[in-house]
């Protein structure tokens, strides 16, 4: 089987030889990996099951001091793209000619936290609630961007599941009320989450903080993979119970608490318990709960490491 097929089995649930993972570090803790390891590539010893790759993107150009003022600009910013398709293109051929493994096209910032990043979050957060006019003209202005840059890859074969990342959630809620994310947030992710489903590709989320109260809608809107399920946020066992057979998990490790605050025993032991109560029945990809970062110690992240290859 190849690894390609092992996280899309995951995925839709079925029972793997093996559980399929994908690690992540932040370059503060890449650069002490191979500082530790006498500078051995991070990328060759995780050997993840997941390539993740970046596509050409689109920015906002010209955003004025305005747009960082309480009150809304009267016109929306322009935008620019950036990066090269050919080169992209080429990228993934060379990626599927070289290897068996799945390919995920990140897009983080897609959509509310483009948003908030223009008008900086509490003030797009007051614009939400006081001119909320404003604030969905600014949301609907990103995803069409977003469906033309969408639409300039996804027909390409290589491409398995594409991932959009907003963070909706602190650690203890939902940033808005629930009634806000269905009015102003899901019809958007749904025209995005149809589209990347229209070319045969999973769609994948990137939300931080608990956003419990929005699984459901999620689920009804089709999303397949959910990340990076904090520990912290959202009980595991919760999230298993009630959606593991409609919704698959990456994530769910402590990076909070048992990677950077554990011996490499008890990283070990909470890496398996996560394992094993998360892929029953498939639908879990294993992974910390975030980027691993330089907090943690090397002989923990090793730990991690042995137990996603090794079991």
């Amino acid at each position: 089987m190849t690894r390609r097929q092992l996280v899309k089995d995951a995925i839709a649930h079925k029972t793997t030889e093996r559980v399929p993972y994908a690690i992540d570090f932040t370059r503060g803790a890449k650069e002490k990996f191979q500082e530790a390891t006498g500078n051995r590539s991070v990328d060759e010893f995780l050997d993840n099951d997941i390539v993740q790759i970046y596509p050409p993107w689109w920015g906002w150009d010209n955003l004025g001091p305005e747009w960082t003022e309480m009150d809304p600009p009267t016109a929306l910013p322009g935008v620019k793209g950036h990066g090269n398709y050919q080169a992209f293109r080429d990228q993934l051929k060379m990626l599927r000619d070289h290897s068996d493994k799945y390919i995920l096209v990140m897009i983080y910032g897609s959509h509310f936290e483009k948003a908030n990043n223009a008008r900086k979050i509490e003030n797009f957060l007051a614009d939400m609630a006081g001119d909320p006019a404003f604030a969905q003209k600014l949301l609907d202005r990103i995803i069409e961007r977003n469906m033309v840059m969408l639409e300039n890859f996804l027909g390409c074969p290589e491409i398995d599941g594409v991932l959009l990342g907003s963070d909706w959630g602190s650690q203890l809620d939902l940033l808005m009320s629930p009634d806000t994310w269905e009015a102003m947030i899901r019809p958007g992710e749904q025209r995005e989450y149809d589209l990347v489903h229209g070319y045969g590709k999973d769609v994948w989320v990137h939300s931080c903080g608990c956003i419990s109260k929005a699984i459901p809608s999620l689920i009804e809107m089709g999303l397949d993979v959910l990340n990076p399920v904090q520990p912290e946020c959202m009980d595991l066992e919760t999230l298993k119970r009630e959606y593991g057979d409609k919704l698959a998990f990456w994530g769910g490790i402590s990076t909070q608490q048992a990677l950077p605050y554990g011996t490499p025993d008890e990283v070990k032991t909470e890496a398996r318990r996560v394992r094993d109560l998360m892929a029953q029945d498939g639908g879990y990809i294993l992974a910390p709960a975030q980027q691993l970062q330089d907090d943690v110690p090397i002989e923990n992240v090793m730990a991690l490491i042995d137990v996603a290859q090794n079991g």
